[in-house]
């Protein structure tokens, strides 16, 4: 098996493996999703997605509740969300999201980054109309009918429905995620994992050893604090 395989199968663990740094990027997001949308996850889509990825990477509760009620005091820091797009070598197209206090030294980071290793920063919106921006939604498979829970949450914006081994994936647009979460939450179907993302509406094959380089600029890219995702168009089958 390829490097592009062990890669795809060992990324999230290792993006997740420093709990520290994993703890400081949801409280971010609980951050923004709170001064988005109050305090109230009843009232708050995002805020509830930013706690369930608090749950799925064992964050303490006691924390979860720290950083909202930090986001809420007048001390509170005033995160910033942007999108830098770009291109890695042999042209795979890098979309990278970030949550920043600081936009100048962020900025400054990932065209550093990018521009070490091979890629190079481009221009608001070169690359990004080549990605579809989506909610992930993963629940337990056990006693459900693929067919009919189809058919419930249709109308609350699912467009894709799939098994992965003892879990369901539901997708829907990034605009209808608070509907689907409510759809599943009405079903008490608990989310194990949830996530947003953008996928690529078209992937490019590369060579293991071109494969190499790209992985490498992205690790690079997800090691920096102000970074939350990075997307790409590489096809990272086996």
């Amino acid at each position: 098996m390829g490097r592009a395989f062990e890669y795809r199968k060992a990324r999230k663990m290792k993006r997740w493996a420093n709990m520290a740094k994993t703890f400081t990027r949801i409280g971010r997001e609980i951050s923004i999703a709170v001064k988005e949308g109050g305090p109230e996850p009843d009232y708050n889509p995002r805020l509830r997605l930013a706690m369930q990825n608090a749950k799925a990477a064992n964050m303490p509760k006691a924390n979860v509740e720290n950083a909202i009620k930090k986001a809420v005091s007048k001390d509170a820091e005033d995160y910033h969300e942007l999108v830098y797009e770009g291109y890695a070598p042999h042209g795979i197209a890098i979309l990278v999201e970030t949550a920043t206090n600081n936009p100048t030294r962020t900025v400054a980071s990932v065209r550093h980054i990018f521009s070490k290793y091979g890629g190079n920063l481009s221009t608001s919106g070169s690359v990004d109309y080549m990605f579809s921006r989506k909610a992930i939604f993963k629940i337990g498979a056990a006693g459900q009918d693929l067919e009919d829970l189809e058919l419930e949450l249709i109308d609350y914006g699912l467009e894709e429905l799939s098994r992965e081994d003892d879990m369901l994936v539901l997708q829907c647009a990034f605009e209808d995620f608070g509907n689907l979460q409510k759809g599943l939450e009405e079903r008490s179907l608990e989310v194990k994992e949830s996530e947003l993302v953008r996928l690529p509406g078209h992937t490019k094959e590369l060579s293991d050893s071109e494969v190499e380089e790209v992985i490498r600029l992205i690790e690079k890219m997800e090691e920096d604090e102000d970074v939350v995702n990075v997307f790409h168009n590489m096809s990272m089958e086996e």
